[in-house]
């Protein structure tokens, strides 16, 4: 499952989201400007960066990073992409908070003593989704955080109704879009049908997704994810030329897999171009 790109879509749909984690949030957090930035001298990417608006009295930009694998290197990179930022946009801002989201503590780095400093200085949030309770007790939003955490078929499966209820009552139909995406990355295996009638749902969205799925369980894995990849480099750059295709057909699961979630930062077709220059032929 990829938890980036869920990620994405939910502070992308819900900025305010972020500040849901946080203790004292800003006075205009609802007006904050969530974006994925490249910090291009050193290749380094920020999962998310969450951008004051222009008219704020205090400009604090926030940084947030989801972290579902373990990875000891965690924090050298997140304060490094951090600070790097801030000197190159250091007259733009007046302060930084950092969001570190885990599924639990036991996938955070084994040694922290280096950046105790920075952890416990009050600028950073360390989140564990385990710890959060209920999600049923949570805000539509951390709902959505917490049912990516989920691993049990039949907690997922109430879960998921209970949120998709919720959603329905408040006339929320991005949540029941995420929902729907994030049980159809779940239970891969399963068809169209077979979700439809777990969930109570006709999956009107996200059916790019269902259906490119569907398809690919018939083609294979790697029939599987070019479909999903070319649904969705349409939709973000239009139409593909034939060089380009070509280039695409050639890219092995493990690539196919990279360009998924890379093509979210993509907005033209010289950025897919620009990505596939990168990429190794087979």
């Amino acid at each position: 499952m990829r938890r980036d790109s869920i990620f994405y879509k939910l502070f992308k749909q819900f900025p305010g989201l972020l500040f849901e984690l946080v203790d004292q949030p800003p006075s205009q957090a609802a007006e904050y400007q969530f974006e994925s930035v490249e910090v291009k001298e050193t290749a380094f990417r920020i999962d998310g960066v969450f951008l004051p608006p222009a008219n704020a009295v205090s400009k604090i930009v926030f940084f947030a990073e989801v972290q579902f694998q373990k990875d000891e290197d965690l924090y050298h990179r997140f304060f490094s992409e951090l600070f790097l930022f801030l000197y190159r946009h250091s007259i733009r801002y007046d302060d930084w908070f950092g969001v570190l989201i885990f599924p639990s503590r036991n996938l955070e780095p084994s040694n922290v003593m280096i950046h105790r400093a920075l952890l416990d200085s009050g600028q950073v949030r360390r989140v564990y989704l385990d710890e959060l309770g209920d999600l049923r007790q949570q805000p539509l939003g951390l709902g959505l955080m917490l049912l990516t955490n989920v691993t049990g078929e039949a907690e997922a499966v109430e879960g998921a109704r209970f949120l998709l209820e919720q959603a329905r009552q408040q006339s929320e139909q991005a949540i029941i879009d995420l929902v729907t995406t994030i049980i159809v990355y779940k239970f891969s295996t399963l068809s169209r049908e077979e979700i439809e009638a777990m969930l109570g749902l006709n999956l009107e969205e996200p059916r790019a997704i269902v259906e490119a799925k569907e398809k690919g369980r018939e083609e294979g894995k790697v029939e599987g994810e070019r479909t999903i990849v070319l649904r969705l480099l349409n939709r973000r750059v239009g139409n593909i030329p034939n060089a380009v295709l070509s280039q695409i057909q050639g890219l092995s699961v493990e690539q196919l897999e990279a360009l998924t979630d890379a093509l979210l930062d993509f907005s033209t077709l010289a950025d897919l171009e620009e990505w596939l220059e990168g990429e190794p032929r087979g």
